[in-house]
Formats: C-alpha cells, sequence, structure tokens
C-alpha cells in the first residue's frame, strides 16, 4: 500500500463515517442527555466495537459469515433487534429527564418520574452493544480492506494501518455528532422538547433495524 493508495483509503472512510448511521445517532443521543464528559464512555463503547469487528474481519470472519448465510443471518437478526430494542426505550423515556446519581438517600418527590441514570460501564455497554449491531461491517471490511493491501507485502502492518485510519476518522465523527448533540442538551431539558427527540430516535433505532431484518442495510 503506498500514499496514493491510502490517501484515496483516507477518503472514502472520511465521507464513509460521516453518514448518521446507529453509531453517531447513538452517540448525539447520549450526549444530549449525560453531556459530553460522560458521554465519552458511549464513544468509546462504539469504538471499541467497530474496532474489534474490523480486527476480526481482517483475521478472516468476514469470509467464514460470506461463506455461511446461515450465521450472518443469526447476526444479522440479533444486531436488528437490539436496535429496535433500544428503539422501544427511547419510546418508552418520553419526556422524562434521567437523573444522575446521588449519594443522599432521600429522593425529590419528582424523582419517580426520571429515567435511572446509568453509570460509565453502562454507557460503554450500550455504545458496544450498538457498534455490534450492524454484521455488515464485517463484509464490508473484508470486501473493501483487500482493495488497499499490496499482496507482495506484509499484511499485517498493512491492515494495522488500515484499521488505526479508521478508528481514527470514526472518532473524529464521534466527536462532531457528541458536539451536535452537546448544543442540544440545554434545549432537551424541555420536557416537551425531549419527548420529540426520543420519539425521532426511536423511530430511526427501530427504522434501522428493520432496514437490518429486511438485508438491505
Amino acid at each position: 500500500m503506498n500514499w496514493h493508495e491510502w490517501s484515496v483509503f483516507c477518503g472514502i472512510v472520511f465521507f464513509l463515517c460521516a453518514i448518521p448511521g446507529p453509531n453517531m445517532l447513538h452517540v448525539l443521543a447520549s450526549v444530549a442527555r449525560v453531556g459530553m464528559a460522560r458521554g465519552v464512555a458511549t464513544m468509546l463503547g462504539c469504538l471499541s466495537a467497530v474496532v474489534l469487528v474490523l480486527v476480526a474481519s481482517a483475521a478472516g470472519l468476514g469470509a467464514a459469515l460470506a461463506a455461511s448465510p446461515h450465521l450472518f443471518g443469526v447476526l444479522r437478526v440479533c444486531g436488528a433487534a437490539y436496535l429496535i430494542w433500544l428503539g422501544v426505550q427511547a419510546w418508552r423515556e418520553g419526556g422524562q429527564i434521567p437523573a444522575p446519581p446521588t449519594p443522599a438517600p432521600q429522593r425529590a418527590p419528582q424523582a419517580a418520574q426520571t429515567v435511572p441514570y446509568d453509570g460509565a460501564w453502562g454507557r460503554w455497554r450500550r455504545g458496544f452493544w450498538v457498534g455490534l449491531s450492524n454484521p455488515k461491517l464485517l463484509l464490508f471490511a473484508a470486501a473493501f480492506f483487500p482493495q488497499f493491501i499490496t499482496p507482495q507485502a506484509p499484511h499485517l502492518p498493512q491492515f494495522v494501518v488500515l484499521i488505526t485510519t479508521f478508528a481514527l476518522l470514526e472518532t473524529l465523527w464521534y466527536a462532531v455528532y457528541a458536539v451536535g448533540g452537546y448544543t442540544l442538551a440545554q434545549q432537551l431539558q424541555r420536557p416537551s422538547v425531549r419527548r420529540v427527540f426520543n420519539r425521532i430516535t426511536a423511530c430511526v433505532f427501530v427504522g434501522f433495524g428493520a432496514v437490518l431484518l429486511r438485508g438491505r442495510a
């Protein structure tokens, strides 16, 4: 892989990562709910899943999935079901405001109407599962990466460069979407605005899940 091939790869991945998919939407929604600093855990969860999928694809799992439609179908259904579940959760949340943890045992009377605040581990875990929800990233990487690999050169260093580049550009767009989510945070303190936002988020997540089930994502 030469510099020209790498620059072409960067250009393609830059615009690919900019597409508002489940990861970006989840990052935006998380930052809007809990703030920029706490939303980092969500970003790390999504990024961990993306890197894991790319590494697995580079190791040959993508080819195995392509040769086994049944296994791919199982992963697709599981990923779609998780996205739909997230959509249902967002819809049920409505206009409720997440309640951050407090050491005081007393709760205000309005606390019963709030959504329990999950910690950094919970946000990382959700981000991780969202990142794993679309198994087609495996097949994409399996088909896309070889276009930029020089067969005569050692494969491992080239895969490391490609995966690292992808991860950095993905992180860049997480930050862009997170800033967008942060600017929404003040408006989302209004229950009516939050309710509309959660309804839209729910519909988009369910839509992504439905598209995955139909095999067109």
